[in-house]
């Protein structure tokens, strides 16, 4: 294929995605035109909310006046006569005729509320997966848009590799994405509802409702314990400190553990030799690399069991995964992977072969796959 050729598909691609893209700014800047609108429409039903919880707390006051009123009148025949009598049953009934129409004003706010929130979140959604393909877009462009007889050495010469820097640049994006997400998604919305309920429940201490106050607090404090772990949860994602503190076995039985949780696919962990620590990249390399795998397992396998086996000698260490999962034709999937296919694999490989190790893949149709990486351990020139 010539120069002139690729030139030409090149930048009609380009075009393509170009115009891609403002369609896609487009549908971005309504979505968030959509999110500041509901966002205000929220605002405005909490606020109304909380309005019609206070005329709601003022209303049960004084219909509860009204009662001891009522109770007083009809008893002291004395001193009230009939006029009285009707006079405090019509203010009790007026006052509870109010109050129920507020207590159904006030279910009905919480109600829109909720809706709004859950509208809201779809939204969001909606943006981050927009926001998404814009930013692949702009990688793709970018990556197009240089030099041509460079794109042309990088077609002939390292063509797999590139491929692979530019997924790595597209998870880089997603995980950013993801995180900013787990973060809207969780401990925001958590400390937003805190918030919330803390001026709530500060109004209930101001009528020194002490008994609702103590079940708001306790509510708030086990959103408080969910709003912690979830912060536990993103930071062990982003580096396990246990790798550091414990090191690579306690580390991946944990990691085994919490995917059985998750997953509900049956997991065992097995080492195999003297449990040795490595250097500190290669453990977070083969965590990594253990991470991958049984994500692909829980992806693409649809396996009810999943073992790994960590073998630890002299030289090297060796990682093997083996699910029952449906299996494939190895030999298809080395094709895909030779095409720029299977990035996941491919990005496995080409780390297994940056840390000088390799990688054998067998798998059967119907009888599972197994997964070894080899990685060779070299000695510490610090020790």
């Amino acid at each position: 294929m010539s120069v002139d050729a690729i030139d030409r598909v090149i930048k009609n691609a380009i075009d393509v995605m170009e115009n891609s893209k403002y369609q896609l700014f487009e549908i971005c800047e309504s979505v968030r035109a959509e999110r500041d609108a509901l966002n205000n429409e929220l605002q405005q039903v909490i606020d109304e909310a909380t309005k019609t919880i206070d005329t709601v707390d003022r209303f049960e006051v004084e219909y509860r006046r009204s009662r001891i009123r009522l109770t007083e009148v009809s008893r002291d025949f004395k001193r009230f006569n009939e006029e009285d009598i009707r006079l405090a049953y019509e203010a009790a009934t007026q006052l509870q005729a109010q109050l129920a129409i507020y207590r159904e004003k006030e279910l009905h706010l919480k109600a829109r509320r909720d809706d709004l929130q859950k509208r809201l979140k779809n939204v969001d959604k909606q943006l981050e997966r927009a926001e998404t393909l814009v930013s692949q877009l702009n990688v793709v462009l970018e990556y197009l848009s240089g030099d041509l007889n460079q794109v042309t050495r990088v077609l002939e010469s390292a063509k797999n590799r590139q491929l692979l820097g530019l997924k790595i640049i597209l998870a880089q994006e997603e995980e950013r994405k993801r995180i900013a997400r787990e973060i809207h998604d969780g401990l925001a919305q958590t400390m937003a509802n805190v918030v919330l309920r803390t001026e709530i429940t500060e109004r209930m201490l101001a009528k020194q409702a002490y008994n609702a106050v103590k079940e708001e607090l306790s509510d708030l404090k086990g959103q408080v314990r969910g709003g912690i772990e979830e912060v536990r949860k993103i930071i062990f994602n982003l580096r396990p400190m246990a790798l550091d503190d414990l090191g690579l076995v306690p580390t991946l039985r944990k990691f085994v553990q919490d995917y059985e949780e998750k997953t509900k696919i049956r997991t065992k962990f097995e080492v195999i030799g003297k449990e040795m620590r490595l250097p500190s990249g290669m453990e977070v390399a083969v965590y990594r690399l253990v991470q991958e795998a049984f994500s692909n397992v829980m992806k693409h396998a649809n396996a009810s069991h999943v073992a790994l086996e960590l073998t630890f000698q002299q030289q090297m260490v060796k990682a093997t995964i083996t699910d029952n999962g449906g299996g494939f034709i190895v030999d298809n999937i080395d094709k895909k992977i030779g095409q720029g296919s299977h990035y996941g694999l491919m990005g496995m490989r080409e780390r297994v072969e940056l840390l000088e190790g390799r990688m054998e893949l067998q798998s059967t149709v119907g009888a599972g796959t197994k997964l070894s990486m080899v990685i060779p351990v070299k000695e510490s020139k610090e020790e």
